[in-house]
């Protein structure tokens, strides 16, 4: 015992592949003296028995960045620690049963050759000429990875372990974590070996990360958003056909994937492995009569085939010689599941100093790139790429165990499935209610969620077809299309207005509370009586988050950011914040909601119902009572037209509701909802945080100049960077597209822009206006190509269209008279 660590600078708990990666990384960035601490043997829990699969595909920026690094990372990996690994890079075929599928498979391999990926569509005869067992009579096409293949994840994590020793870090296995306790300088984990103090910890505890969780909460945590589902696969005996071709080839086939089916096949060795991801799943785990065991190291759930019935056969069809051999082995294991099937990579909300790099559910091939965002968060504060797609911090407090069951069943059947534009998921609803929720309903609204809090997409008319099977398109038209429209003329014309709950809010009070926030942000701060936007940049200068600062006193604020913020913004408020600090940060979210009343009758509506000043102009605020109840109203619209926020006490708001209506009707008031907004707010150029504002740009780069004060003499987060930047100049700027000859789809997140045969930028948002009636994208683009009337062209789902770079300025109202008038 006299080797045992006693302190380090962190201490990861769990020793899958992600926790080993994380400890080879924090070591490759210098951090050796840090330790991994495992209960059993490394690989004990899902590690072990994971099928290994290495797909770079996705259709998450941040997901295939991961992979995509994760991959070069194990193809090198053997070499640099003298480790051999199986590692068979057999490339993959992914099948397509509709022009949809095809569609979204165009769009990855978008993104993948701009990641440096060779994706590339194939033919049905192209596939069957590569996998000559495959029926493809009822194919559309597919997609080829030639990089995709599996690898030996045992092998692959004691790799990992391997160079983590050989720069000097620490593993102690047979050691399990038993509790953690704070310390003023960290914490203190506690195992059954003793003792480690150390400045940081992580939690990489697989499916036993929420009870890892729990530890924390007494200094801020929460329970872990995740649920253990079953994932069954089975290898078959020999196939002789197989093993023939194997060996006249010199070559496995490629691994097969009927997404549409919901299932993988793959040789290994000369038998397959099928592994379905099936709508008839199940949770382990979640109910007292089948209570979570205190260890279940190297241990499998009993066989369950009879789940599988209607894929094998399926499979079978598909690849014939499959039916051919029986069943050699089945591997029914637990995989853990966050809610939305991807990982929690990051800080750890509500608690300083600790981090999470669990619930992966492919941490095989996502573990490679796992171990650097970790390592990046915990060195540097933040990781290279924007993460926020795997950030913890992306739920908050709705995620109870119901709602986590509901989803990860949701997720897991449909774990290949094509996320369209204008669909929504079912499970897991109803979780945050606005005060007028069941007004909304009865008005048509056709609901989302957003951040748990359902609002309204679109407003529905009798006879809409508001099935899930409408929205099974990339296309903007569907029923929602003509709605979304009258939606847009109304605000236009005459008013709207949009029921928004969940607004993420903050209360800034106390001496020194503008002294804070005028040394954070990256510009000014408004004046009393005036509200501003006021962004945040991280130490490169990029895009961290924006707020709206509502200021009412001199040292007393409201900041105002998006519903899935709410959490990440006050975090990062809360560690910029001085220990002295003489004011005060809170979370007043549930105390307050909002609705949007905007267009050009919306001052007379609420001449009609309240007793404000309608004389103030755009960018102020009052307070105000409408039908003589208090509300805030600030002159603001994120529509683009004159307007109002109103603001209202949770309690107070169905009767301001009911008196706003009431005094619209005659000025032919109407309801809209989110896809209406976001149409409006793309036309004015207005930015929406994750996608056109994000950690991967820069202030500048993101047009943002004018909120950036390079001359005050606050050092703020950023200000260094910013200003080495301006004397390089940017090396993409944020520009309005409009498309020339627009097809039957907008241009999604991350469409890649082509110029003289090369990429040349990305989309960030993409929709129709309806009041310029042009389809519209923003974008980031080359600086030298940001100038107006510049040619490009934008690849939206394989197929290329004319664009204009437009005017540094708004589509919609460029000088902004509607909006002040």
């Amino acid at each position: 015992m006299s080797d045992f660590p006693n302190s380090a600078r962190v201490v990861i708990i769990g020793g899958g592949v992600v926790g080993v990666s994380t400890l080879y990384h924090l070591a490759k960035k210098g951090w050796t003296d840090c330790v991994l601490v495992e209960k059993n043997e490394l690989t004990a829990g899902s590690t072990w028995h994971a099928a290994g699969n290495c797909p770079s595909f996705s259709t998450s920026w941040a997901v295939m960045n991961m992979q995509r690094y994760s991959l070069g990372l194990y193809k090198g990996l053997a070499a640099e620690v003298d480790y051999p690994m199986n590692y068979h890079v057999t490339g993959s075929i992914r099948l397509a049963h509709s022009r949809e599928r095809m569609q979204e498979f165009a769009r990855a391999k978008g993104m993948g050759n701009y990641q440096g990926l060779n994706l590339s569509l194939m033919t049905p005869d192209a596939a069957k000429a590569m996998y000559p067992f495959l029926a493809i009579h009822d194919l559309a096409g597919a997609l080829y990875d030639p990089d995709d293949g599996d690898i030996d994840p045992a092998q692959l994590t004691q790799a990992l372990a391997k160079g983590a020793r050989q720069m000097g870090a620490h593993i102690e296995r047979f050691c399990p974590a038993t509790g953690v306790t704070q310390t003023p300088d960290g914490w203190i984990v506690h195992t059954d070996k003793g003792d480690i103090a150390c400045e940081k910890v992580v939690n990489a505890a697989g499916y036993y990360a929420q009870r890892v969780g729990e530890w924390f909460k007494p200094y801020g945590g929460r329970t872990v958003p995740m649920v253990i589902m079953s994932h069954q696969f089975f290898l078959t005996e020999e196939i002789p056909e197989l093993a023939a071709w194997t060996a006249a080839n010199g070559r496995k086939v490629p691994l097969l994937r009927d997404v549409d089916s919901s299932y993988y096949l793959r040789q290994d060795k000369n038998g397959l492995n099928l592994g379905p991801y099936e709508r008839n799943c199940k949770a382990h785990w979640v109910t007292p009569d089948d209570p979570m065991p205190d260890d279940f190291s190297f241990q499998l759930y009993p066989d369950d085939l009879e789940r599988l019935e209607w894929y094998m056969m399926d499979a079978m069809a598909r690849v014939p010689i499959l039916g051919t051999a029986g069943v050699g082995r089945v591997i029914n294991g637990p995989i853990p599941y966050a809610p939305d099937g991807l990982p929690l990579l990051g800080p750890m909300p509500g608690v300083r100093n600790a981090f999470e790099a669990c619930v992966f559910t492919f941490g095989i091939t996502q573990g490679g790139g796992a171990g650097k965002v970790a390592a990046e968060w915990i060195v540097d504060g933040r990781p290279e790429w924007d993460m926020w797609a795997c950030d913890p911090r992306r739920f908050t407090d709705y995620t109870d165990q119901d709602y986590c069951h509901a989803k990860a069943v949701e997720t897991y059947g449909h774990e290949y499935a094509m996320h369209f534009p204008y669909h929504t998921w079912s499970a897991g609803r109803d979780k945050k209610l606005s005060p007028v929720h069941d007004k909304i309903i009865e008005m048509g609204g056709v609901m989302g969620a957003y951040n748990g809090w359902e609002r309204a997409n679109w407003f529905a008319e009798a006879g809409d077809d508001t099935s899930e099977a409408a929205t099974q398109t990339w296309e903007r038209n569907g029923p929602w299309q003509p709605r979304i429209k009258a939606e847009c003329e109304a605000v236009r014309d005459a008013a709207g207005i949009l029921d928004l709950p969940g607004f993420s809010r903050y209360r800034l009070q106390g001496p020194g509370a503008a002294d804070f926030l005028r040394g954070l942000c990256t510009g000014a701060i408004p004046k009393v009586g005036r509200i501003g936007l006021v962004y945040f940049a991280d130490d490169r200068g990029r895009i961290v988050t924006e707020m709206s600062a509502i200021r009412l006193e001199d040292d007393f604020f409201f900041l105002i950011t998006a519903a899935a913020a709410q959490w990440h913004d006050l975090e990062w408020l809360q560690a910029h914040m001085p220990a002295d600090a003489g004011f005060i940060l809170a979370d007043a979210t549930r105390d307050f909601t909002c609705q949007i009343l905007t267009g050009p009758k919306s001052r007379a509506i609420l001449a009609a119902c309240s007793d404000a000043d309608l004389t103030k102009g755009w960018l102020t605020h009052q307070s105000a009572k409408i039908a003589g109840i208090w509300a805030q109203l600030v002159r603001v619209s994120f529509a683009g037209e004159m307007g109002w926020e109103i603001h209202t006490k949770i309690a107070d708001t169905p009767a301001v509701f009911d008196a706003v209506m009431q005094a619209g009707a005659p000025h032919g008031l109407k309801p809209f909802g989110m896809f209406a907004l976001n149409a409006l707010r793309i036309e004015k150029g207005y930015r929406a945080w994750k996608g056109d504002l994000s950690t991967d740009y820069s202030m500048l780069e993101g047009g943002l100049a004018r909120f950036v004060s390079l001359d005050k003499p606050q050092d703020f987060p950023g200000k260094a960077a910013l200003l080495a930047e301006r004397h390089r100049g940017v090396a993409k700027r944020f520009v309005t597209l409009t498309l020339d000859d627009p097809g039957p789809c907008d241009a999604p997140y991350m469409s890649t822009i082509w110029h003289d045969g090369a990429v040349v930028g990305e989309t960030t948002s993409g929709v129709w206006g309806y009041r310029v009636n042009k389809s519209i994208a923003l974008a980031m683009l080359r600086a030298d190509l940001a100038v107006p009337g510049t040619k490009v062209a934008v690849e939206i789902y394989g197929d290329r269209f004319v664009a204009t770079v437009e005017a540094d300025q708004p589509l919609w109202d460029p000088i902004n008279e509607r909006l002040r008038t």
